[in-house]
């Protein structure tokens, strides 16, 4: 792949470098993303013009039903789908980088899993409400990567397929343990948690939407400051650490963010597949740029998953699926299609 180049600007004592590929890149992600919302607030069992739905979202709207329906139900269903798909777009490009593996996405090293396992946990043994089913998923999620980073830690090395493959093989064993809860528990409890399993971003509130944005707050800027060493690390360890990057620190803090950044879409809308493993991978292709995509995979996330969301809503067959359905659909074509295009895998 031909690399865009780069260009370096100057603000006083300060330069830095950017790509303008990317930020054309970003700009027309942007442009999409905005192009979906409008379709999906519109779209429905009650259908608003794109002139309603902009004349709500601007406060001069005059129509009480379509304020209510906008305002209460579809905006934060809009905004769960931006925050978790752009979590797991940046998570995704974290993830494949440390492990340098086209594979390398949370869903397919077991990150999801794990935070899945304290989910159904929650609610087959101890019948727990939203809240604290979120809670558990986010917890969980951290102690599976702290599981699996300990165990694919080799001298001061953590990283590369060992890190895949120790990711594989403790997501096959939560895994296991999950579909013994499902099986062992009440089947009103057990069908819950199916439903929670599947991915959903129906029934979403404001409730969902204030802790997936402020995690994604706190989060971003820290995905952000360690890019450019991220990058470094991409070189080899040594090389990274001759250029004065502490290479496992940073690995570890990363890690911990994309863990972060998964459990937050994870606990908002179930285990979502296939937009952590294919948006960085589409963002980098398009951007022609050598360096993580952390921000254009982000938006790249969002992208695909409103796209996925308008498709589920939209298909021929007039069976409204769970997104996390939809989403494990297009991505077990597009993990065939990478398996058998790479060279690499």
């Amino acid at each position: 792949m031909r690399t865009a180049p780069a260009s370096v600007r100057r603000v006083g004592s300060l330069s830095f470098r950017w790509r303008p590929r990317v930020v054309v890149l970003c700009g027309v992600l942007a442009l999409v993303l905005a192009a979906f919302a409008i379709l999906l607030l519109g779209s429905g069992t009650l259908s608003f013009s794109a002139g309603e739905v902009l004349a709500v979202l601007s406060g001069q709207g005059d129509n009480a039903k379509a304020e209510r329906v906008l305002l209460r139900i579809r905006l934060p269903r809009l905004l769960t789908a931006i925050l978790v798909g752009g979590a797991l777009g940046m998570a995704g490009s974290i993830f494949q980088s440390i492990s340098r593996n086209a594979l390398g996405s949370p869903d397919v090293i077991g990150f999801t899993t794990g935070a899945a396992t304290g989910a159904i946990v929650q609610i087959m043994l101890l019948d727990a409400g939203p809240f604290e089913t979120s809670v558990a998923a986010v917890l969980s999620g951290v102690l599976t990567a702290v599981a699996v980073f300990l165990l694919a830690r080799k001298g001061r090395s953590t990283g590369g397929y060992r890190l895949v493959l120790v990711g594989i093989g403790v997501g096959a064993t939560l895994s296991g343990v999950n579909t013994i809860l499902l099986v062992s528990g009440d089947l009103d409890q057990a069908a819950s948690a199916q439903l929670w399993l599947a991915g959903s971003l129906n029934t979403r509130t404001w409730s969902h939407v204030v802790p997936a944005a402020i995690g994604f707050a706190v989060v971003l800027p820290i995905a952000i400051l360690h890019a450019r060493r991220l990058n470094l690390l991409e070189m080899g360890d040594d090389a990274a650490r001759q250029l004065g990057v502490d290479a496992e620190r940073t690995r570890l803090v990363m890690i911990m963010a994309a863990v972060g950044l998964t459990s937050i879409a994870t606990a908002a809308a179930g285990p979502i597949a296939f937009v952590a493993l294919a948006a960085p991978q589409l963002a980098r292709r398009l951007s022609a740029s050598p360096d993580v995509p952390v921000v254009s995979g982000a938006m790249m996330g969002m992208v695909l998953l409103l796209a996925a969301d308008l498709a589920s809503q939209h298909l021929p067959i007039n069976i409204h699926m769970p997104i996390g359905l939809t989403t494990g659909l297009l991505g077990g074509f597009y993990l065939l299609w990478l398996l058998v295009r790479s060279r690499s895998i």
